[in-house]
């Protein structure tokens, strides 16, 4: 392919990618979402609605007008906040950690936590189905890498006991993103412990979710402040706000503020996702009843479309190809529904599927319409 000045190669090669993503089905497009859409969200990940509860956005509003629009600079400058400082604090406490420290997103926060404690000398265990940021960390670290069967702990085990002194990551999330299955972590710990490796759980989809009070399934298991565990989770989705963390002892947070790049070199936590996640999270400690709604709605939905019911707040719906996921998620949408549709390579079983937020904030008229919708949707489209 000529690479001349023209660009004709690129445009070439930009044209025959597209027209391969169509004919597969597997075309994405950006569809902007205006203020006043009234078009019930459950694709979103705004798992207790909290991302419009007054509190959270009186919180934010606040903190512009305190601080401004932007932290101005990366945290190792000046833009670490006492807003950084209180959330890290009470997220640590929230989740049972000695440490906490925020992050610009929660793929910062896995790129950080896998690139700082990895590299060409260490050996990383990654389970088969993990989200893509830990799927880049790991990459961007030069380590060695097994990938294992999803949720094998046998397959660890002997991924462990290859790694000849070498030190060792094992890469997992809590509950997993796609299929909504939780990870053996309890078992996963104990083989981490034996080989003195490092388990690294992502809670993206746990925290606020799982555990009394939304603790997070690595505290509801007694693995919180474990000496072989180490945890990431995100501000956007139960929090509803931005933002990423990592959780763990000292000595883990002062690594991270010197070593882990994506740290080092990125600017702060904008201020007004930083006071809105403090605000969501003090709502949630205040009211700890809230994620007992996603697990009634999840099992409520789950059974009338006869799907496995997740440890999670997501209902993964299959369905085969992706041209039937998407006309589902289309017809869903003409009756002003939005559900999530994921296609290859978003899936990790090939299989296209609705994904469904089973979202605790959504009035109980409009959920009732919601789930009317999607079984009758489903029904016709299986």
């Amino acid at each position: 392919m000529s690479g001349g000045s023209s660009g004709t190669g690129w445009r070439a090669w930009l044209a025959e990618q597209a027209e391969a993503r169509e004919d597969a089905g597997l075309t994405r497009i950006l569809n902007p979402r205006r203020a006043d859409d009234d078009t019930i969200d459950l694709a979103g990940n705004d798992y207790l609605g909290l991302s419009r509860h007054p509190e959270v956005v009186r919180a934010a509003a606040d903190a512009v007008t305190q601080w401004g629009a932007g932290a101005g600079a990366s945290r190792l400058v000046t833009g670490t906040l006492d807003l950084h400082a209180d959330l890290e604090r009470e997220l640590a406490d929230f989740l049972g950690w000695p440490a906490a420290l925020v992050f610009s997103t929660g793929y910062h926060a896995n790129l950080s936590v896998v690139t700082a404690l990895a590299d060409r000398d260490a050996l990383v265990v990654s389970d088969a189905h993990i989200h893509a940021s830990l799927i880049d960390a790991v990459r961007l670290s030069r380590a060695q890498t097994v990938v294992t069967p999803h949720n094998d702990v046998a397959a660890v085990r002997s991924a462990l006991a290859a790694a000849d002194g070498r030190r060792a990551l094992v890469l997992a999330e809590s509950i997993y993103s796609v299929l909504g299955d939780a990870a053996p972590l309890v078992d996963l710990a104990a083989v981490c412990a034996e080989h003195d490796a490092l388990l690294v759980v992502d809670e993206a989809h746990g925290v606020g979710v799982k555990g009394t009070g939304g603790h997070g399934l690595v505290r509801e298991l007694g693995l919180a402040d474990h000496p072989h565990v180490v945890v990431t989770a995100t501000l956007s989705k139960a929090l509803g706000a931005q933002g990423g963390v990592a959780l763990g002892p000292a000595p883990l947070r002062e690594h991270l503020v010197n070593r882990a790049r994506p740290f080092i070199f990125d600017t702060a936590l904008a201020p007004a996702p930083t006071a809105g996640a403090l605000a969501a999270l003090r709502h949630l400690v205040a009211h700890p009843e809230l994620p007992r709604a996603i697990h009634d709605r999840v099992a409520t939905l789950g059974q009338a479309l006869e799907v496995d019911l997740p440890a999670g707040a997501v209902l993964s719906v299959p369905l085969g190809a992706p041209r039937v996921a998407v006309a589902a998620q289309a017809a869903c949408l003409t009756e002003g529904i939005r559900v999530g549709c994921f296609r290859p390579p978003s899936v990790p079983d090939g299989v296209s599927r609705l994904r469904i937020t089973c979202n605790a904030g959504l009035p109980e008229a409009h959920w009732q319409h919601a789930t009317d919708v999607i079984g009758r949707v489903v029904k016709e489209h299986r």
